[in-house]
């Protein structure tokens, strides 16, 4: 099979297409033919050597795709050849051939195309197994994202607004903040031009928000316990800017904050699949009323991922980047 390979890693001009022996999918897992893939930072981390991959994960890089069930390994009891799904892969996407464990793969939502259903699995088990598991958010709380226009973003956007909360979120221009209104924020602030501390705070008669998702860290760190409000929670997600910086914590006792943070890759195939069970049971039902819908800002062919990549690093995009493989 054709695979976007990587070499020892570093710019995104280091990828290339090459050439290797399909996947056999082991005991548990299924095989899928890979129409699209989904583009993310932890892609972008992985080829420039800063995020290698779990043990026993594929070295390819890519998390997620949808496409047709070719093959079944051993035990595989909810899966049949031929059924169209998107999967959570531990990598290996950017490629013709994956394979998943069957925990981590779902059914394409009835109305969603596969370009649109390969864009749901790397955000939506993130954005819900931080927000709404750890992150505890329930309806009429008040919610702040930063980065709300990207994948990750508008995915918490619509979600939280779904079940019920008052959304806030940043962003960095006029355009972006006409997306994420679009998407169902409440509050968008423009990050260069207001304080998001100031807003938050005005917007809420000073008491602050329930629950922050970040992925910047840095100087957010400070400015995130002053929006939060009393008994708030933040959840860290990733860091674009440092993650050592001064910090004043006494907010966190004064306002009995909680602060918690993971990553999806190396958690557990059970973990993953509890996700997966209840993103079918609470989040499959409001995509098939055409709700919550992925945002795809770009598709590049396979052989593109080069271009793909500098369009992830650049952040100009609003939604996500995606690769087409085989396409529909």
């Amino acid at each position: 099979m054709k695979y976007v390979a990587h070499g020892a890693g570093g710019e995104p001009q280091v990828m290339h297409m090459a050439v290797t022996e399909v996947p056999a999918p082991a005991a548990g897992e299924v095989l899928i033919k890979v129409a699209y893939a989904g583009v993310n930072r932890p892609d972008c981390l992985q080829r420039s050597g800063r995020y290698p991959p779990p043990p026993g994960a594929s070295p390819i890089l890519g998390l997620e795709a949808s496409g047709h069930v070719v093959a079944l390994g051993e035990g595989v009891t909810r899966w049949r050849v031929g059924d169209l799904v998107c999967g959570l892969a531990n990598g290996g996407a950017y490629a013709e051939y994956v394979a998943i464990p069957q925990g981590q793969v779902l059914p394409v939502p009835t109305g969603l195309s596969l370009l649109q259903a390969a864009a749901l699995p790397e955000n939506y088990f993130t954005v819900w197994t931080n927000v709404f598991q750890r992150g505890k958010l329930q309806a009429n709380e008040t919610f702040l994202v930063h980065g709300g226009s990207s994948g990750i973003g508008l995915t918490a956007i619509q979600l939280a607004k779904a079940f019920g909360a008052r959304v806030f979120c940043t962003v960095g221009n006029e355009e972006k903040m006409q997306a994420c209104a679009k998407a169902g924020a409440d509050t968008p602030i423009n990050y260069r031009t207001q304080d998001f501390v100031k807003e938050v705070m005005s917007a809420t008669e000073q008491k602050g928000v329930n629950i922050i998702l970040d992925m910047v860290g840095g100087d957010y760190m400070q400015r995130n316990l002053h929006s939060l409000a009393v008994d708030g929670r933040l959840v860290q997600i990733a860091f674009l800017q440092p993650s050592k910086t001064d910090v004043d914590w006494i907010g966190l006792m004064l306002k009995r904050l909680t602060f918690t943070g993971s990553t999806l890759r190396p958690r557990t195939a059970a973990d993953k699949a509890q996700m997966a069970n209840e993103l079918h049971e609470k989040v499959w039902p409001l995509l098939q009323q055409g709700k919550c819908l992925p945002v795809v800002h770009q598709v590049f062919d396979l052989t593109e991922a080069t271009q793909a990549h500098e369009l992830m690093e650049s952040s100009t995009h609003i939604g996500k980047i995606m690769l087409k493989v085989a396409g529909d």
